[in-house]
């Protein structure tokens, strides 16, 4: 530290009189988030400041600056201008940085300390050196930052399971340490502070012992006394929890065994065995077999088998005793100078233990002659008399010869055999005294797998001996795996997880061994998406299913086993897909459009909505509704059908424009809308409106001087309809004046033209009736109009031409077709001289030229004058009241072209 303060004091040794070092003590709790204010150096040095203002008001302003660069340093951050210092993003673990607790660990390069002068002896201290400036405040300050614990951490013991054992004959208050106490990075009380077990069964406890460095020790205390023959094994939980608030915990698992010591002897169940044995026994024959028991382990369980000094030595020399398994045979032939009783006193000696006494009475009948011999040969497989045989071994398969004879030599032996079983011993001709035993029928290992029989031989004077032999069947792989379904039917909700499970596959096999083992498998009509554990049977698939694109799905899964040839058998597997509402009603087109004929009856059929959903049943079920204009239209949920509630009038509404909405019946419903566009065809239901002129009593003055050809005045009427309902014809039907024929009306513009000059007979009032007709189908309607004109070369009576108005015109109605079509002339050509025909024809085409020009801009200056009077004029057509009907007036559909 020396070094270090001489290197960064020493460019300032010209003011060192000036400086001095000073020490701050902070202490704060590890695991602080970043930005925490640890102290302030400036207010805790007491530094001068500008009227109590920041440090950095001063001038010059103080400046800090860390001079240590230890590890330390990263876990701080401190204000250059302020002196304040702060945690930094580094979070502070005290366990990491202080690994030792039994003496202060100094990070950075310092011993800690607390609030206090001193640092207590379990602190854990970072160390900084700051430097002040400017000069005037110059000053090495020793930052001593103490790191208190917090309980962040649980107990946890080294190893998960701990054994301990106990002897059964431990005392009540034996203490056992456990060697594997809990370890608790934490330190003071936040450390392990007691120990307890979940289930003490009544006999145990635990106790914690400190030694001189504070670590404590579990100790388990015995409570009560212990047996092993009782109960070998506890097994239970030990907790440790340390101090802090609230307190952690952690647990392992405590088995205690109960060692066993030799505290039980051998027991024999009888006190006493009754043996009958013949006197031409054989050596070596089974006398008897004596057991006793020893409740302890081990060697302290340990039995051996003796006879008692009582047991005279000819006793002892005639039956042997095996003094490991209590076998007593007959060791030597028994003569006529054996006695017939013979008491056998045997005793089971343990270790430590006084033995325990059974006695067994032999007695010895006395047989004057020998029994027959049965003496066998085998011919299969046979060991220790057992005769192996496989299943498959087919009809008379031979098994061993037997040879029957008398060893005296004095009586005729007979046999047969005894037992259940497809065998069979009969005589081997030419022969007397040898016997085959061979089968009858193919044996099945599945059926029977032991068959235990007997060859029985008697002599004349009624003596048996019996020779068991035992058959063994040996399994061969004749048995194919069996499924337990044939037909295994699953089902399964679409949208499944992926590697969702389906079922269980399980097979059996009747033979034995690895031929009844067996494995799983597809078969080749499987989907690749589907998996089959060959040895579990577990069906899986792998990835979603879609009902709406596959429903069922049907396929054959295999059973293998492990035999020489393998067999199989094959099983069919039927999935069905449930399905789920995953799916939208779909109307056929986004847009529909019917065109409807106006006046349609209210609730007639206007247009089918047709809607599909992919799904099925209840979700796949659509209701439709109209989300708008519902108080005018109505649909058919069921069959789609829209239909109006009402006459639709176009000249009221040309067009609708409707949402209808499908929604299913799934849970929760899905929905979708189409746009509908209604569009009213028209049919002619109105008749031409006359505008002009306005009335029947309205009239015009005509001069005179009028030259023929000239307009003199127009009717112009409009028509709701549209199309071919809503062309206009004009025509007059009536006439009254001094020279009617004078005036005509064209037919499609509807002005009135002067046809023949006017004398000073012609003078006077002028009636024309028009009809107004359009061209609807499948009847044209029309209005009609009184045109009154006057010709004089002035009004100077006005009342009277309002009289002759007022007067019941007597008019002759002459309805004419109005000819707006024009159909051209064929005119036939003479021949002539070429000349004069080009000379006409180059003259009627310059006057057709000039004739169109002219009515292209009449026809302009029309329509401007027609749209100028269409805009003042806005009364509606008086209808005349004169005795004219014009119902009785003709009405004939009028040809009208270049429309």
């Amino acid at each position: 530290h020396l070094i270090l303060f001489l290197l960064i004091v020493g460019p300032f040794n010209c003011f060192a009189s000036y400086s001095r070092a000073t020490e701050l003590f902070y202490s704060l709790n590890e695991g602080l988030p970043a930005g925490v204010l640890i102290g302030s150096l400036a207010r805790d040095l007491r530094l001068p400041t500008a009227d109590g203002q920041h440090p950095s008001a001063l001038q010059p302003p103080l400046s800090f600056t860390l001079a240590s660069r230890g590890l330390g340093e990263q876990y701080v951050r401190l204000d250059n201008r302020s002196g304040e210092l702060h945690t930094s993003a580094l979070e502070i673990d005290r366990e990491a940085l202080c690994v030792e607790s039994s003496e202060a660990t100094i990070i950075g390069g310092a011993a800690a300390a607390s609030s206090s002068s001193s640092p207590s002896p379990e602190s854990c201290l970072l160390l900084l050196d700051v430097l002040v400036l400017p000069q005037e405040y110059f000053r090495l300050v020793k930052v001593k930052i103490a790191i208190r614990d917090v309980n962040d951490n649980a107990p946890r013991f080294p190893v998960p399971h701990i054994r301990l054992s106990v002897p059964e004959n431990a005392p009540v208050n034996t203490r056992l340490a456990i060697e594997h106490p809990a370890l608790d990075p934490d330190m003071g009380t936040n450390g392990v502070q007691t120990y307890r077990l979940r289930d003490n069964y009544g006999v145990f406890t635990l106790d914690v012992e400190e030694n001189e460095s504070g670590e404590r020790t579990p100790y388990l205390i015995v409570m009560g006394a212990l047996d092993r023959e009782v109960r070998e094994e506890y097994v239970t939980v030990i907790v440790a929890e340390d101090g802090g608030t609230p307190p952690l915990v952690g647990s392992a698992t405590l088995t205690i065994d109960i060692s066993d010591i030799n505290d039980n002897c051998p027991q024999f169940n009888d006190s006493q065995l009754n043996v009958t044995i013949y006197g031409n026994s054989t050596l070596g024959t089974h006398v008897a077999t004596v057991h006793a028991t020893d409740m302890d382990l081990g060697s302290n369980a340990q039995i051996t088998y003796s006879y008692s000094q009582k047991v005279p030595q000819a006793s002892r020399n005639l039956f042997h005793l095996d003094e490991s398994t209590g076998v007593i045979t007959l060791s030597s032939k028994v003569d006529g100078d054996s006695p017939r009783l013979h008491r056998l006193i045997i005793l089971g000696n343990g270790p430590g233990c006084i033995p325990a006494v059974i006695t067994v009475l032999v007695t010895i009948i006395k047989v004057m002659m020998r029994p027959p011999e049965v003496v066998p040969r085998f011919i299969a497989n046979e060991v220790e008399g057992v005769v192996y045989l496989k299943e498959l071994e087919p009809i008379n398969t031979p098994i061993a010869f037997f040879t029957i004879k008398d060893p005296d030599e004095k009586y005729k032996v007979n046999c047969y055999l005894d037992g259940d079983g497809p065998f069979r011993l009969s005589p081997y001709k030419p022969y007397n005294n040898e016997y085959l035993l061979e089968t009858t029928k193919p044996l099945d290992y599945e059926t029977q797998q032991l068959y235990e029989i007997s060859v029985v031989a008697w002599n004349s004077e009624g003596f048996h001996v019996n020779k068991i032999i035992k058959v063994q069947v040996l399994d061969d792989n004749d048995n194919s795996p069996v499924f337990s379904q044939q037909l295994i039917e699953l089902s399964i909700e679409e949208n499944n997880v992926p590697n969702a499970f389906l079922t269980k596959l399980h097979a059996t096999d009747a033979d034995s061994g690895e031929r009844g083992e067996v494995s799983y498998f597809l078969g080749p009509d499987a989907p690749s998406y589907f998996s089959l554990d060959k040895t579990t049977g577990v069906l899986t698939v792998s990835t979603q299913l879609d009902r709406e694109e596959k429903e069922k799905y049907r396929y054959t899964v295999k059973a293998i086993d492990s035999g020489y040839p393998p067999r199989e058998s094959i099983a069919t597997v039927a999935i069905t897909v449930l399905d789920k509402n995953d799916n939208s009603p779909r109307f056929i087109n986004k847009d529909f459009s019917f065109f409807v004929p106006e006046n349609f009856p209210g609730f007639g059929e206007i247009g089918v909505i047709s809607v599909t959903d992919a799904d099925a049943g209840q979700n796949g079920w659509v209701a439709l509704s109209v989300v708008n204009g519902s108080d005018i239209f109505v649909i058919d949920t069921g069959k789609g059908v829209l239909r109006a509630k009402v006459s639709l009038d176009r000249e009221q509404q040309s067009s609708y424009v409707l949402w209808i909405e499908a929604v299913d019946g799934g849970d929760p419903a899905l929905s979708s809308t189409a746009k509908i566009t209604i569009l009213l065809l028209d049919i002619n239901d109105n008749p031409p409106l006359v505008l002009f002129p306005q009335s029947n009593m309205s009239y015009l003055l005509v001069l005179p001087s009028t030259l023929p050809g000239s307009p003199i005045t127009e009717v112009y009427a409009v028509d709701k309809d549209t199309g071919m309902n809503a062309v206009i014809a004009y025509s007059i039907i009536g006439r009254r004046g001094p020279r009617p024929e004078s005036f005509r009306i064209d037919p499609k513009t509807g002005n009135i033209t002067l046809e023949e000059s006017l004398m000073r007979n012609d003078y006077g009032l002028y009636r024309l009736l028009v009809k107004v007709s359009d061209h609807g189908y499948p009847e044209p309607l029309h209005s009609t109009v009184m045109v009154n004109l006057f010709v004089n070369d002035t009004v100077s009576n006005e009342s009277y031409i309002e009289s002759l108005l007022r007067k019941e015109p007597d008019i002759n109605i002459e309805e004419k077709q109005p000819q707006i079509s024009i159909e051209p002339a064929h005119k036939k050509v003479e021949s002539a001289s070429c000349m004069p025909t080009l000379v006409a024809l180059s003259i009627i085409s310059l006057g057709s030229i000039t004739l169109v020009t002219g009515m292209g801009i009449y026809i302009c200056l029309r329509k401007g004058k027609k749209r100028h009077r269409t805009d003042e004029n806005l009364e509606v057509q008086i209808p005349l009241n004169g005795r004219i009907s014009l119902h009785m007036l003709e009405k004939k559909p009028m040809e009208i072209s270049n429309i």
